[in-house]
């Protein structure tokens, strides 16, 4: 039985069914800690820096770190989450991009204000 000619049939060979978002579902949303601030990235300026408009009303030069840099996919107009710098106010570190369920979610939770609808 061990050098059978058949094929076992009773494994599948198709890869499981892919799981369908419930848009009714509930949405979790990770909220700023500390001294974290949420923003929105206004312009790249090539490598892993960026500009991000901060909704403490600052704008700020941030970077991803090593860490995290094949990990994040930015583009303008991403929501995020970044920590200033402990010596320079005007730059941070990006810590967590939000999806655009929960940039949603952040909108009727009254925690991210944008002036357009860029989302």
């Amino acid at each position: 039985m061990a050098f059978s000619k058949f094929k076992d049939k009773s494994k599948k060979n198709s890869a499981p069914a892919k799981f369908a978002p419930n848009p009714d579902a509930p949405v979790r949303v990770k909220l700023p800690h500390g001294k974290e601030v949420i923003g929105i990235i206004t312009q790249r300026h090539g490598g892993s820096r960026m500009a991000v408009s901060c909704m403490d009303g600052k704008t700020r030069n941030c970077r991803v770190p090593g860490r995290k840099r094949r990990g994040l996919w930015l583009r303008e107009g991403d929501a995020i989450i970044i920590e200033p710098w402990e010596f320079d106010d005007d730059k941070g570190d990006v810590l967590f991009k939000y999806t655009p369920n929960q940039v949603e979610k952040l909108k009727k939770m009254g925690k991210l204000n944008t002036e357009t609808s860029e989302f």
